[in-house]
């Protein structure tokens, strides 16, 4: 295999979403790689928080292994390179606080209840270029509207790029539209079992933004980039095989062809909707997005072909059924969120949770539902703290690690000046 490409690239996502790795010459493929614990205390500033779980602060910061089958080296997306996406271990034992970890225990519950858990992924992100004074603008699009194609969209062929890179990397792009905002777009990734899922919608994330970059371009899957526009989500299309390879989210003798499973499992994820939002919205922006009237996953609803609902159930049945879970902020850490999803899914089918009423009101300027996600960030994380049923099952260190990082990432924000406060007052104070 060596002889085929030059350098492997082995990456693994880490707690903030950020693809972790090393490039490692095609020889040495086989040996692994490590990386220091010390990773898992990093904020986004590069600060580290004390006494961070997972981070063996105590011990020297010591190093973790990244491994990996050789089987499982799939085609990229630079020059003479393959790609990777690692597993973590230290000392022979998983990671607790690796996202690819977690997502792998939820995998595993899932199967003790005898289902295979399947995911598409729909991911909205927005595109800017440089404003000449060393920041971003978002680029200019005169002609675009919703479900757009072609150059009135894509004035620079940024698209184009990326379905081109997605196909020299064997990743599957369903479809490609232009979004109701301006220049946003969604791109649809081709469902498939949840951790091959989980990988290709990382390493889409990687690719699309580095070859934004190549152009000269950002694109950001930031959930709220610009306040004047709608927020960019991630949504999770879920459905569950049985071990007859059936899709069990479907059951043609119940009246509206979903089985009671699909519904025990929509039931898990509303009752722990507001602890989710501490995994799926894991920063300050992303409070921005979720609003009422946003059509964005605010509320703890559900509804049949309903945008307006935080889990919809689209219209096809049969093989096609599946369940569209809204909340996830588009720059959620995708195994994360997946598992914490999944994992408040299954939990609402252990515990044969019933399913209230269906949505009746439009989203916008009627809606029943009286549940929404908390205000803040701040807020989020005590409600994923105090939910110890949904923590233990994702994983209590992975949490803790979390809440850990965040709060420090939450003290950050709040003892910072923005600029909206230098505009609002500077003039008059």
């Amino acid at each position: 295999m060596s002889s085929e490409y030059n350098r492997l690239r082995v990456l693994w996502p880490d707690h903030l979403g950020l693809a972790r790795g090393k490039y490692v010459p095609a020889a040495l493929a086989d040996h692994g790689v490590r990386h220091c614990t010390g990773l898992w205390a990093l904020g986004y500033d590069r600060g580290m928080t004390p006494e961070t779980p997972g981070s063996n602060w105590s011990e020297g910061l010591p190093d973790l292994d990244a491994s990996y089958d050789l089987n499982d080296i799939r085609p990229g997306w630079e020059v003479d390179t393959r790609v990777v996406v690692a597993d973590l271990t230290r000392l022979g034992r998983p990671v607790e606080v690796a996202p690819r970890n977690a997502l792998h225990r939820a995998i595993a519950d899932w199967k003790e209840l005898g289902y295979v858990p399947y995911v598409g992924m729909e991911f909205e992100a927005y595109i800017f270029e440089p404003d000449g004074l060393g920041g971003w603008r978002p680029i200019d699009t005169p002609g675009a509207y919703v479900y757009g194609t072609g150059p009135s969209v894509d004035p620079h062929g940024l698209i184009d790029a990326i379905w081109k890179a997605c196909d020299e990397a064997a990743i599957p792009l369903e479809s490609v539209n232009s979004e109701y905002d301006t220049p946003q777009f969604e791109f649809t990734l081709r469902y498939t079992d949840a951790l091959t899922a989980a990988d290709e919608g990382f390493l889409f994330k990687v690719l699309a933004r580095e070859v934004a970059h190549r152009l000269g371009l950002l694109l950001t899957f930031m959930g709220k980039p610009l306040s004047d526009r709608g927020g960019s989500g991630l949504h999770f299309n879920i459905s569950l095989r049985n071990e007859g390879e059936e899709n069990a989210i479907f059951d043609p003798a119940e009246e509206d062809g979903v089985s009671q499973l699909a519904k025990h499992a929509v039931a898990g994820m509303l009752a722990h909707h507001q602890s989710l939002a501490g995994l799926c919205a894991p920063n300050v922006n992303a409070y921005k997005r979720l609003r009422p009237a946003s059509l964005s996953g605010y509320w703890a609803n559900w509804g049949y072909d309903h945008r307006g609902a935080t889990v919809r159930i689209p219209p096809e049945r049969g093989e096609g059924s599946r369940l569209e879970h809204r909340l996830s902020d588009g720059a959620a850490v995708v195994h994360t969120s997946m598992a914490a999803v999944l994992q408040a899914a299954r939990l609402g089918v252990v515990n044969k949770l019933p399913l209230g009423p269906v949505e009746s009101g439009n989203g916008l300027d009627t809606i029943d539902a009286t549940v929404g996600v908390p205000p803040t960030l701040s807020d989020a994380l005590d409600a994923l703290e105090a939910d110890q049923e949904l923590v233990n099952a994702v994983g209590s260190q992975l949490v803790a690690q979390h809440l850990s990082v965040k709060r420090a990432e939450w003290d950050r924000f709040t003892g910072a000046t923005t600029d909206w406060e230098l505009r609002e007052y500077l003039p008059f104070l």
